[in-house]
């Protein structure tokens, strides 16, 4: 199955390239460019993308207002946030838009690729260091005076599930932890991000932050 890209960057360079890249691929198809968050949302909406990438500084509507309205769609596609990380401000609040997962304009080719074709497939991207780096980040920086997150219909079983998703344990690694079988790992997983409408891990990771259930030493 071909995986059909947006791409929303306001550097027409950056766009010409990953545009010559990703063109080359049996599996991936470029569908469109962006320029500013106003354009990516237009466009996701008329070409139903299965991948946007969206930058996060763009002229006009930015990424994140564009992240928000994008996967506030039905069938919304998934979102790979392109940043620099260093001088983001604005990354917990583009994972709170929905996005599911990052990408630095910095890492290899090959590595972008793969993230395209992993957010594709319904995962989120936690492997990855810059991920991991990005997730502490949102971790320490709670908005002032919030209240943890409430974690209504809960089971104890499902809280501690939650609070190794959060420490960014794979579905194997819960497994062996908690002393199930995989299958029961997966679908604790799965019960956990219908109860909390998260849309992936990375959003798991984010309540789990939230309900005070790990910490960025974690």
């Amino acid at each position: 199955m071909t995986i059909r890209v947006l791409l929303a960057d306001d550097q027409e360079l950056v766009r010409a390239g990953l545009t010559m890249a990703l063109s080359g691929l049996p599996d991936l198809e470029v569908v469109g460019e962006a320029g500013t968050g106003t354009e990516a949302v237009r466009l996701a909406a008329a070409l139903r993308p299965d991948v946007v990438l969206m930058d996060i500084r763009m002229p006009g509507a930015d990424g994140i207002e564009a992240t928000r309205a994008v996967t506030a769609e039905p069938e919304p596609p998934r979102v790979l946030v392109l940043t620099t990380f260093d001088d983001d401000e604005n990354v917990h609040a583009a994972l709170r838009a929905g996005a599911s997962g990052f990408l630095v304009k910095d890492m290899a080719l090959v590595d972008i690729i793969a993230a395209i074709r992993v957010v594709a497939a319904g995962d989120a991207l936690l492997a990855p260091s810059v991920t991991r780096r990005l997730i502490e980040e949102f971790a320490g920086r709670p908005a002032p005076a919030r209240r943890p997150r409430r974690l209504d219909g809960i089971t104890g079983r499902e809280r501690e599930v939650l609070t190794l998703v959060g420490r960014g344990r794979s579905n194997a690694e819960i497994a062996a932890e908690l002393f199930i079988g995989a299958a029961t790992a997966k679908t604790h997983v799965a019960r956990l991000l219908t109860k909390l409408g998260a849309r992936d891990r990375v959003h798991l990771v984010i309540a789990a932050y939230e309900a005070g259930l790990v910490s960025p030493s974690d």
